[in-house]
């Protein structure tokens, strides 16, 4: 029997774990064990997602919460080293570039216990963002890295990771979108006609800084006289306007919503026009969908989403009003995914798993 211990901890990483955990589940030799830091912790950013995901209930909740950094990744530290003494597993995956991510390697490697990365390789280049310092020490303490596209597998090579273990997978996130495209509704509110821009906006260098975020909002507002805007809003984003004293503007087309489930969010991707974003997953979706895309950010960790010609990004909020006016003028293109975005990556993680630890065996 394989013992395999899966550590998630915010949405992305439950979009990603899903297939895999699915694949694995239908393997004979195979317990797995879910465990769930908590880092997004309420009813809109982590239940529902479970639920509408089709994943198992966790085997362990951790409870961390929020916090900064620091305090996240020590809460995953202590509280995941007990649960990987007590359980044993044979390797511990896990998944994207979160605090929960990096914390669990981290845990893992410690106790010598072998760790996998899905979604590894990815880089922006650009180490004032939190999540590049997680992605680069995930990868460099992981004894398996499945990257969702080739350029992963370039950057690791580069750092001077041994080919031997880089399997390259495809994008786990994209089977889940695959599965339940069919099932993707659009909430009843707020209810449009017609075309719209969809934003969501959440990363640090886009909230923490008041008068950045207010230009960015004076942007959001200028490109709503063209469009209605929907505006799922992270809870981190919304704590930044709120102690801003930002009001949207009164005529309604800058529509401020509650974060939304995955299915919804994934139907208002779909339907729209255009989508504005600082969200590495989202390019991702976009770029399958085939929708236009402007990412608020000086780098991607993502290029492959930029030259598949749907995402764009953009440096300087002043610029964005043009650049979403020019975006949603232009004919949209057939979807052009890249290779190995096909519905099928969370098998191939289950097989290069277990095909690694039979041969971990036998050594």
């Amino acid at each position: 029997m394989k013992h395999i211990l899966h550590v998630v901890g915010a949405r992305p990483n439950f979009i990603k774990a899903a297939p895999v955990l699915r694949a694995l589940a239908a393997r004979k030799g195979v317990r797995q064990t879910l465990v769930h830091t908590g880092q997004h912790y309420d009813v809109n950013m982590s239940d529902v997602f479970f639920r509408q995901l089709g994943m198992p209930k966790p085997d362990v909740s951790l409870g961390v919460g929020s916090g900064t950094h620091a305090a996240q990744t020590a809460q995953v530290l202590l509280g995941l080293e007990p649960v990987l003494l007590e359980r044993k597993p044979d390797v511990v995956v896990v998944y994207g570039d979160v605090n929960s991510t990096m914390a669990a390697a981290l845990a893992a490697v410690k106790l010598h216990v072998p760790v996998a990365h899905v979604e590894a390789g990815l880089r922006s280049g650009d180490r004032e963002m939190p999540e590049e310092i997680n992605r680069i020490i995930t990868d460099a303490v992981s004894d398996l890295l499945f990257t969702p596209s080739k350029d992963g597998d370039a950057n690791l090579l580069k750092e001077g990771v041994s080919k031997k273990k880089i399997r390259f997978v495809g994008n786990a996130m994209i089977d889940t979108l695959i599965r339940l495209l069919p099932a993707a509704k659009r909430p009843p509110e707020p209810a449009i006609d017609g075309p719209y821009v969809l934003v969501t906006v959440h990363r640090p260098a886009n909230t923490d800084d008041p008068a950045g975020l207010a230009d960015l909002m004076r942007a959001l507002t200028a490109i709503s006289k063209l469009a209605p805007v929907v505006f799922p809003i992270h809870p981190r984003t919304r704590a930044r306007l709120d102690k801003a004293g930002f009001k949207a503007p009164a005529g309604g087309r800058l529509m401020l919503v509650e974060p939304l489930g995955y299915l919804e969010f994934l139907a208002l991707q779909r339907d729209a026009a255009l989508v504005v974003t600082d969200s590495g997953g989202i390019q991702e979706e976009t770029t399958y969908l085939g929708v236009p895309c402007l990412t608020v950010r000086t780098t991607t960790e993502r290029p492959v989403t930029v030259t598949a010609g749907t995402n764009k990004l953009v440096r300087d909020y002043s610029t964005l009003p043009r650049e979403a006016a020019a975006a949603l003028k232009r004919a949209r293109k057939p979807a052009k995914p890249p290779k190995l975005w096909d519905g099928k990556a969370g098998e191939r993680v289950a097989d290069g798993l277990l095909a690694w630890l039979a041969q971990r065996r036998a050594a």
